[in-house]
């Protein structure tokens, strides 16, 4: 009899344990979403969504990029010398900030959040209106610059109509590519309703 009763304790407790686990796991699926919120964040929210109407880029397509320029670190800077949230040239912000008409231009605005948001948005921008919009390109120029783009559109190793990630001559620009647009795609999932 006392067998049975300790058999009972431990089925009953067994019982407990799994009702408890499913209740736990149906809990965390429903959290999902806040989990994916903490490793794809949308921090300078304000700063983003500003520049990108004012610009006309989709404010997740500038997210998606700090997030895999920088990862969110203002203060970063690249092997090559690219500084700040969008990783961006010095030479290429000071035309940047010509052409939006800042006047006393300096590298340090690079490590400003906002200006550094203000002028890598800017650039996608003029990189959307040079290859029509199509963000496999516009994307693959960001990183591997648009020099480069239109030589592979010119000499005919990518065809701008038929754009295929594995013809990106360039495996540091394929791979760059691959995993903006992944995060873009998941920001969209994430933050677009």
């Amino acid at each position: 009899m006392a067998k049975k009763n300790l058999k009972r304790k431990i089925n009953g407790r067994q019982i407990s344990l799994v009702i408890v686990l499913c209740i736990l796991a149906v809990y965390s699926i429903f959290q999902l979403v806040d989990l994916q919120k903490i490793i794809y964040p949308y921090p300078h929210r304000t700063i983003i969504e500003k520049y990108a109407s004012q610009y006309g880029v989709d404010p997740l397509l500038v997210l998606a990029v700090i997030r895999e320029e920088s990862k969110f670190l203002p203060q970063s800077e690249s092997h090559k010398g690219a500084l700040g949230l969008m990783q961006l040239m010095p030479s290429t912000a000071q035309s940047i900030a010509q052409s939006v008409g800042d006047k006393g231009y300096s590298n340090e605005y690079l490590l400003d959040p906002e200006k550094n948001i203000q002028y890598g948005t800017w650039y996608l921008a003029s990189l959307q209106k040079l290859f029509s919009n199509n963000q496999t390109l516009v994307i693959a120029a960001y990183n591997g610059g648009r020099g480069h783009v239109q030589e592979w559109i010119e000499s005919g190793q990518i065809d701008p109509d038929n754009i295929r990630q594995q013809d990106i001559p360039f495996k540091e620009t394929r791979d760059y590519v691959q995993r903006v647009l992944k995060s873009y795609q998941k920001y969209i999932k994430l933050y677009r309703t």
